[in-house]
């Protein structure tokens, strides 16, 4: 899950959204939704439940759960992002392209892309160029 939310929160970056971001599926379907509070992000399933909250920090951003327990961290890089868990494990990175950000493991494997065309959709691409799903 906590890979999800960092997928999801790396997007609002690509999309560069001012408010909100709903996800779908490769087929469609809407996934769920992402909304800008005064302190950061919360993410809510397709039926409208909190999933999750983004807090940012002088670095980055902390995750959250709908719990409020903390899942994990998002840190600026010089080429991108870095992930972590709730122990400060490094669990992967997005590094940006002129089109989007491409994902990698922790161990520097590619395991996905977001491409954002002209009009503001972003297609996120597993690591063997399937779509899996969109974000507007």
């Amino acid at each position: 899950m906590l890979k999800k939310i960092i997928l999801i929160f790396v997007l609002m970056l690509v999309t560069n959204s001012a408010f909100a971001v709903n996800s779908y599926d490769q087929y469609g379907s809407k996934t769920g939704s992402y909304k800008e509070t005064s302190s950061g992000y919360n993410s809510y399933n397709q039926y409208g439940s909190k999933t999750g909250s983004y807090k940012q920090t002088s670095s980055g951003y902390n995750t959250y759960n709908q719990y409020g327990s903390k899942t994990g961290a998002i840190k600026q890089t010089s080429s991108g992002y870095s992930t972590y868990n709730q122990y400060g494990s490094k669990t992967g990175s997005y590094k940006k392209t002129s089109s989007g950000y491409t994902s990698y493991d922790k161990y520097g494997s590619k395991t996905g892309s977001f491409k954002t065309d002209s009009s503001g959709i972003t297609t996120e691409y597993n690591k063997y160029g399937s779509k899996v799903g969109s974000y507007k």
